[in-house]
């Protein structure tokens, strides 16, 4: 997966630096997928990638267990311990950050403004 984030900003002549961070969150994204919506197990799940007129769009689409909205947080910056951070990065990174529960699993979109 992080290859073809990679790929697809290579594609897109975005700076390395905020390839990398792109590329970080949308992994945090992937792996609170596995780790929530799937509890833990190896399913499938879909990326779409997208150049926009000013903005970069990706969407990912799970079917497991919807988000349930108001749960979604990131833990409290000045707890020092690892994890829970991904919520956090992933806002950091992105201008749109939209969660859409469906009736099987959840669709995110997430939007990264180019100029």
């Amino acid at each position: 997966m992080r290859e073809e984030v990679r790929g697809f900003l290579r594609e897109t002549c975005i700076d390395d630096d905020v390839s990398e961070v792109i590329v970080l969150a949308i992994d945090e994204a992937c792996t609170n997928i596995i780790r929530h919506a799937y509890k833990g197990e190896a399913k499938p799940f879909r990326i779409e990638m997208s150049r926009l007129k000013n903005r970069l769009r990706f969407v990912l689409r799970d079917y497991g267990i919807p988000c349930e909205k108001p749960k979604i947080q990131s833990r409290d910056l000045d707890e020092i311990r690892p994890g829970g951070l991904g919520v956090h990065i992933i806002q950091q990174v992105f201008d749109l950050v939209e969660y859409s529960p469906k009736a099987r699993g959840t669709r995110l979109t997430l939007e990264k403004m180019t100029s």
